[in-house]
């Protein structure tokens, strides 16, 4: 009996680590969960002071002496807080801050998932139209990896089973029927 709580106990521990957030629990708890980024999109001025949570992938990055912008195409976030469909947006916003945000870091394509307060709207151009950017003030973001987002591969997708590259595990000299082993090429 002992032995299946124990077991029991495992289970529902992994299950949980399983479901973790990327971001903490103090920053989750600051946020209005009835708050969409369709309100904020379309009234930001009557959200200021409220905590969200967004997503999304970065589509530029600015450093200025007074802080950081961060300008982010806004993209649904799962249950871990990762952004799930790159191809469905409702538009972008701004995320600032009084830090340095390293552009090599917060680089373009890259996905960031972040709990900010809406400070209100600011007006951009984007491209050829004047764009209403809502503005949120970062306090906590997570920057995705690049292979965190590709279906939980940690390693590049190996190639197709039908796919043959003599390259793919490295080069020999001579006819296919050499190859190296060891200092000495002997025949298969």
């Amino acid at each position: 009996m002992k032995k299946q709580g124990i077991l029991a106990l495992m289970a529902l521990l992994m299950a949980l680590s399983g479901c973790t957030h990327v971001i903490s629990d103090q920053s989750r708890i600051l946020v209005d969960p009835a708050v969409t980024y369709t309100m904020l999109k379309n009234n930001p001025d009557s959200l200021v002071g409220k905590y969200v949570l967004l997503g999304g992938v970065i589509a530029g990055v600015k450093n200025t002496s007074e802080g950081s912008q961060l300008e982010v195409m806004q993209v649904g976030l799962d249950a871990t807080g990762m952004p799930e469909d790159t191809f469905r947006t409702e538009g972008r916003f701004l995320a600032i801050t009084d830090s340095f945000l390293d552009s090599m870091i917060f680089k373009q394509d890259r996905l960031v998932t972040l709990v900010g307060e809406v400070k209100g709207k600011k007006i951009m151009p984007l491209d050829d139209v004047d764009y209403t950017y809502p503005l949120v003030a970062i306090k906590e973001i997570h920057v995705w990896k690049s292979y965190d987002y590709e279906k939980g591969y940690p390693y590049p997708t190996p190639p197709p089973y039908y796919y043959y590259d003599p390259y793919y595990y490295g080069y020999w000299p001579g006819p296919y029927w050499y190859r190296p082993l060891g200092p000495v090429y002997r025949r298969w």
